[in-house]
Parts: C-alpha cells; structure tokens; sequence
C-alpha cells in the first residue's frame, strides 16, 4: 500500500503551487485564500506514495466546512507524515497551526516557502535554528518556482515510522486534565495520539467532541473539564481551557520567532503597501475595479478576441466544413447522415467552438488578475456593500469564480462560515455571468452593438451582480435572516505571475468548455438536428414543422411580451438548460447556416437591438444549467432549495427582461 502525505498549512501559503510541483496532478492555483475547498490527491513524481492537498487552515478548530476537512483527516486518517507549509513572511502566524501538527505525533516536515518574499521585505528567517527547536527538517522553499521541491521529496524518502523528536509543550495546570483525559481515552481503538487527541477536546474543537461523542465518558470529560477551568480561575490565570491553551502556545511561538527571525531590516513600506493605497482606496477603489472588468472586455473582444474569433469561423466553415463534404461525398454517405453530420455536428458544435479565442483570452486576463493578489482586494472593497445586503466580503469571492464556471464557484462557498451565508451564497452564484454565456453575448452584441461591444457585455456583469445584491437583501430580511458575521480575508503580496502559472491556468479553466464542446454539446447538437429534421410526418420535414419548432412553439407565447416571441428562441433557451453555449448551437442548426456571418445575418433579422439586449438578459438571469443545479443539490443537500433555486432565477428574468423590453418601447427604443 503507497504512503499517503499530507499537505497542510494556512491559506495562500502556496500549497497548491507545491502540490502540482510534488506531484502528477495538476490543481488551480489562485494568489487568494480559500482556492482549495476539499482535499486533492495526487501521486508523487518520484513514486513514493500520494499526496493529500488539505484545505487552508488556520487553526484544526474549524470555523467552516472546509476547515473541517482538515481536522476530519487528521482524526480519522494516520497519514506517514505531515508536510505543513508556512509562509516565511509571516512565520509568527502561521506557527499557531505547526504547534497544532507537532503535538499531532507524526512525522513532520516543515515547508519554509515564501522565502523571496521574506527577503524582499527585509525579513530573515533562520531554517537551521528553527529545525533545531522543532526538532523536525525544515527546508526553505519558493513553491510556485519549484524551488526546494526536490529537498522535499528527498524528505520524504527517510520519512521515519513516529516522529523522533515529537514537541511536548507544557501546558501547566492544565497537565492534569490532559492526563486525566488521555486515561479516557485508552479504552477506543484507532484514536491518533492520544496525548492530541486530549488537548483538542479540551480545546472543545468540534470535529474531535463529534467523533467520541458516541465513544467516549463525555460526561466524565465535562467534570474534568470544569475542575481545571475552575482551578484556572482560582489562580487567575485563565477564564477558560481553550484560552489557557492559545496562551501557552502563542508564548512559545513568540519566543521561537524573537530567536528565529531578524526583521532588523525590514522596510516600512514595501509596494504592495503603495498599490493598496490606491487599488483598495474608499472611494476610487470600486470604479478602478470596473475600470479593469471593461478592459478586460475591451481586450477579449474589440482589441484580440473578434479579429481571432472570424479567422477560426472561416477555418471550420470552409476548410474543416470543405473536407468533411470530401470525406462523406468519398465514403457514398447517406443524405441523412450527411445532414447529420455537416447541419447537425459541425453546425452545432462548430458554432460554438469559433468563440474559443474570446473565452481563452478571457481565462488568460481573469488568471493574471488572480495570480496578482487583486481579486482578494476586490472582496474588500465589496465588504461594506455586502454587509448592506446580508453578507460579507468574504463571499464576494465565490462571486468572482463564478465569472469563470458557476460549478467550482458554489463549491467554494463552503469557505463561508455561517450556514446560513453559505446557503444565501450557494443560490445567488448562479446569477454571475459565467463563461458559456459568453459565446450568446458575443452573438449578438457582435451583430448589434459592434462599436460597444465591451461596455454592452460588461453591463451583462454588472446586471448579474447588481441582481444578486438585490436579491441578497431581500433574502436575508425575509427568507434567511443572518446572523451577524466577522469578515476576515487573507491579502497576499502582490506578485508578478509566471507565464507557465498563467498558461496551466488559462488552460484548465478553458478546457472544461472544450470537454462540453465533446460531450454535451455534442450530443445536444445531435439531439436538437433530430427534432429539428422529424416532426409529426415523419423525418425530412420542413423546419417549422418539426418537434424542435413544436416545443418550442408551446414556450413563443409566454416569451412574446419579452420581444422575442418566437419557436426559434423558445427552442434556443429550452436546450440552454444543458449547457448555456447550447443557446448558440440551437440557433446554428435552426437558421441552418454555413458560418458564423451567416447566423448573425439571421439574427439580424429576426432581432431589433431592445429584442437582443432583452435576450442576453433573459439568457443571463435564467436557470441555472444543469452541472450547477447538480451541484447546488449536492452542496445544500436539500431538493427544496435546489427547485427554489431553479424557479426565482426563471421569475427574475422574465421580469427584467419585461422591464427591459416594454420600457424600452416605451422610450421609443427598438
């Protein structure tokens, strides 16, 4: 049976950076906390066992779901050695968790990462004196260059059975009641060290009085638990256990740093300091913030993006389409399956895939921006609006991942807190305007808003979060009312992303939208052709004549006062609930056209400008897909909240797309 390592430490650390250097797999990297919400394995390079990537934690009391991921491994699994990374800039910190995992009683290496930034800041750590102290190694390491990382797994190579020089901290008067503890514990089979085992009870970590509660004389625990709570007062030392046991350990870890870290030279002001005067600024903060969402849109499409986008439309409909032809002309196909084929495939997925160049390029500005350290500014300077609104700062960030895939933004929520924070969150990610949105606004704001087309598509954005705003209120005072929250978020330093960083990025955040590409839109497309070309006659029917117009003749009506009361359109939107790119290979395959210049030649006539902005609308606020109706099932356990989900975000469309329509008529828009 391989070794199993794990790898924890305090968020934005540089874990993940190491994880995907350590080993074969390869993991999102973000310049912000809370990227990993559950833990990854991966086999190590050298084939010395597997690599567990922990959650980020602070502490193994845990405050949110995917803290206790951490504690909940550590009590159930017995790992060959723990590998915590620190960040050397911020040592005295990120000890408070090392102290936690020495006491663990496992073989321990300690990661020094972080040691650039250290130096930039004037700060010197000393690895040698440190290894000395803790008795376990201690390798200075810069993760996201890979520096160290082959130390490490030598490391682990001479990893010893129990740790050799475990650290035994001296908790004085609360000795006894750790002994007293421990002799409870002898009876229950598979604990991890009993001796940590006692002090995280005594600490009243969650996760640990969980898993003995059905094991253990708990109320023998209390009893022993209030005398030594009740002798700490006597002496005056102490209120309670838990801040008794903080104290010792913050004592030890203060003295540790006075010897290990010389901050003699540490600079007053370092840039990141300098940027956070500006870029977190009261008042300029904000509109810089949009200043750099329309940038980035100016970028993704007028600048790069469209110029790209038509050269691929004129591969795939000329030499792709052309030697497909050849091929089924060579191969005696049948005309059904060459309609299949050419109208039904290449139509559908085609007309998706020739907005590759503006998602990728979108992917490409969203990684620099993460790597940066921004995006965790950005969830500051949201921090006052979203408290006016029921939440936090801290779940602006799923926000912000959700501008990528709604899918890995929900399960990212399980860094908030409170439960009911999380469930407000988990509902409103779906109304972030995610990447297979985009294909649709490029459509149609490329026929109709051609010299805006940037500003047109980041109003599609800001409408989405001013959406979830207004809803956020209206749900925390009447539906989910709120307890009230502290908000605290990790600012890393600023940094400059490395080019490799950003294509692995970039990649795997576009890659998911090239496997839809091959499966569900695939077969969307295929299933959408087939309605399309049978009907009540048989197959080979005229188009409005067809299933596809059937069904979605039954939906025109209803979508009439929205100004686009058409089969064509109620098809369109019935098969985005697959996948929101669908919208595009729908109307790929019902306006039967040849290239994208064609499909916008076709909107163009059944569109006025007011019935496409309404659309795009309608398009973003509506159901969620099907992938994050799945996973907000999952994250919220419940059905209740998963159809709840489904049917405020269908009402919300139809009225702002009402609002939009009619009052646009109304102002006498077109």
């Amino acid at each position: 049976m391989l070794n199993s390592f794990a790898l924890v430490g305090n968020p934005n650390t540089g874990k993940t950076s190491l994880f995907n250097t350590l080993t074969t797999s390869y993991e999102y990297v973000g310049n912000w906390s809370g990227v990993t919400v559950e833990k990854k394995i991966g086999d190590l390079k050298d084939g010395g066992g597997q690599l567990v990537d922990l959650p980020g934690i602070y502490s193994l009391h845990p405050l949110s779901r995917d803290e206790s991921v951490a504690a909940q491994y550590l009590m159930e699994e017995k790992p060959a050695a723990l590998i915590n990374i620190v960040d050397a800039s911020q040592l005295e910190r990120n000890l408070a968790l090392s102290i936690q995992l020495l006491e663990y009683g496992r073989p321990m290496i300690l990661g020094l990462n972080m040691m650039d930034v250290a130096k930039s800041r004037g700060i010197h750590v000393d690895p040698a004196l440190l290894q000395e102290r803790l008795g376990v190694p201690v390798i200075p390491l810069v993760a996201r260059t890979g520096k160290g990382s082959t130390k490490i797994l030598d490391a682990l190579k001479d990893v010893p059975e129990d740790a050799p020089n475990r650290l035994k901290l001296d908790y004085g008067i609360a000795e006894t009641a750790i002994s007293e503890i421990e002799k409870l514990l002898l009876s229950i089979p598979g604990l991890p060290d009993h001796r940590w085992v006692a002090i995280q009870l005594l600490s009243q970590n969650p996760v640990i009085l969980d898993a003995l509660s059905a094991k253990l004389d708990m109320e023998a625990a209390k009893e022993i638990v209030s005398r030594c709570e009740a002798e700490l007062r006597r002496t005056g030392l102490s209120s309670s256990l838990t801040e008794w046991i903080r104290a010792v350990r913050s004592g030890y870890i203060e003295r540790l740093c006075a010897a290990s870290v010389d901050r003699s030279a540490q600079k007053p002001h370092n840039l990141t300091e300098r940027l956070d005067a500006i870029l977190t600024h009261r008042f300029l903060g904000i509109p810089i913030f949009l200043a750099f969402l329309f940038l980035l849109f100016k970028v993704t499409f007028d600048w790069i993006g469209n110029p790209l986008s038509d050269w691929l439309d004129g591969f795939i409909s000329g030499s792709v389409s052309g030697y497909i032809n050849q091929a089924l002309d060579w191969a005696g196909a049948s005309s059904f399956t060459h309609a299949l084929i050419v109208d039904g495939i290449v139509a559908g997925v085609g007309g998706v895939l020739v907005f590759i160049p503006q998602i990728f390029i979108l992917f490409l500005i969203i990684s620099f921006i993460e790597d940066s350290g921004y995006m965790a500014r950005v969830s500051l300077l949201m921090d006052s609006l979203m408290e006016a609104v029921g939440l936090n700062g801290k779940a602006f960030i799923p926000f912000i991942i959700g501008f990528g895939c709604n899918v890995p933004a929900v399960m990212s929520a399980r860094s908030i807190e409170q439960p009911k924070d999380r469930l407000l969150t988990t509902l409103l990610i779906p109304l972030m305007s995610c990447s297979a949105r985009l294909p649709v606004y490029a459509l149609f704001a490329g026929v109709f808003f051609r010299s805006h087309q940037a500003l047109v598509v980041l109003s599609m954005y800001v409408l989405g979060i001013a959406m979830a705003l207004l809803l956020c209120k209206v749900f925390s005072s009447y539906l989910l009312k709120n307890e009230s929250s502290v908000f605290v978020v990790e600012l890393p330093p600023y940094r400059l992303p490395q080019g490799r960083s950003l294509m692995r990025g970039t990649w795997e955040k576009g890659k998911g939208f090239l496997r839809k590409a091959g499966t569900l839109i695939l077969g969307g497309s295929v299933l959408i052709w087939l309605l399309s070309y049978s009907g009540p006659g048989g197959f080979g029917v005229d188009m409005d004549n067809s299933f596809l117009a059937k069904i979605g003749g039954l939906m025109a009506p209803l979508l009439a006062p929205l100004g686009f009361g058409t089969w064509q359109s109620g098809s369109s939107l019935l098969t985005g609930f697959l996948a929101k790119e669908i919208v595009v290979s729908t109307m790929n395959i019902i306006y039967h056209v040849p290239n994208m210049e064609g499909l916008q030649g076709q909107i163009a006539l059944s569109f006025t400008p007011l019935q496409a902005f309404s659309f795009m609308a309608f398009v973003l606020l509506y159901t969620p897909c099907l992938a994050t109706v799945g996973v907000i099932r999952k994250e919220t356990s419940s059905w209740r909240w998963t159809a709840f989900s489904i049917g405020y975000a269908v009402i919300l469309a139809y009225l702002i797309s009402l609002i939009i329509y009619q009052g646009g008529r109304l102002l006498g828009l077109s």
